[in-house]
Parts: C-alpha cells; structure tokens; sequence
C-alpha cells in the first residue's frame, strides 16, 4: 500500500477569508472537506466569522464541534442555555439543534462538522 500524505494550510487562521454567507456579518468557509477521498462519511473544516450586527441563527442539519479562536460570541440554544464564549471554549451542536449567534464587536471560531463541503 502507497503512504497517504497530510493536507497542510499555513497560518490558515490569519490568511484563510471565509465568504460572506448570511446577513451582513456572517462569514463562513471550508478550508478543507474529506469528501474528496470519503464520500459516505465526509468531515468539513474551516472559519466561521461574525461580526458586530444582526444575530445569526442557524439550524445544524449535521453534528458539529467549534473552538473559539479569537474575540468573543454570545451563544443561545432553543432551551435557553446562553454562553458568552471566549477563545479556548469548545462547543458540540448536534445535528438538529437552533443556534443563535451574536458579538458585540467579532468573534472567529474553527469548526469541523460531519457533512459535505459547501453544505450549510
């Protein structure tokens, strides 16, 4: 069997610029999906970037992890849990659940969800 080699993106966190995809001030782009090489269970990768504006809300149609990497978001689920997360804070949102985000000036978080590229 071949060796298989590793993806590298440097300084992916300062140089990779995430598309606008909602509202004015949500950003959001996969810098790597495993779906090239697994189609039946593909992993996403990328940044996630709010700014200060109006509140993102958004239903997972996939499980997903996130690290908080810089600033800061106020998080709320539909059962009323709120966290004001900070860099270093990591989160599970299943697949199903109604997220809201918000900032009070930007916040950028890593994530890796369990779906296709593209998909949001």
């Amino acid at each position: 069997m071949a060796p298989i080699g590793m993806e590298y993106y440097a300084k992916a966190q300062s140089s990779f610029k995430p598309p606008l995809v909602a509202n004015e001030n949500a950003y959001l782009g996969d810098v790597y999906s495993s779906d090239k090489i697994d189609s039946e269970s593909p992993i996403s990768a990328g940044f996630y970037r709010l700014e200060k504006g109006t509140p993102l809300v958004y239903t997972y149609s996939y499980h997903e992890m996130k690290i908080i990497v810089e600033g800061s978001f106020d998080i709320e689920d539909e059962t009323g849990k709120k966290v004001h997360a900070v860099p270093g804070d990591v989160f599970f949102f299943p697949k199903g659940a109604k997220i809201t985000f918000s900032t009070d000036d930007y916040g950028l978080a890593f994530f890796t969800g369990q779906r296709k590229e593209g998909v949001l």
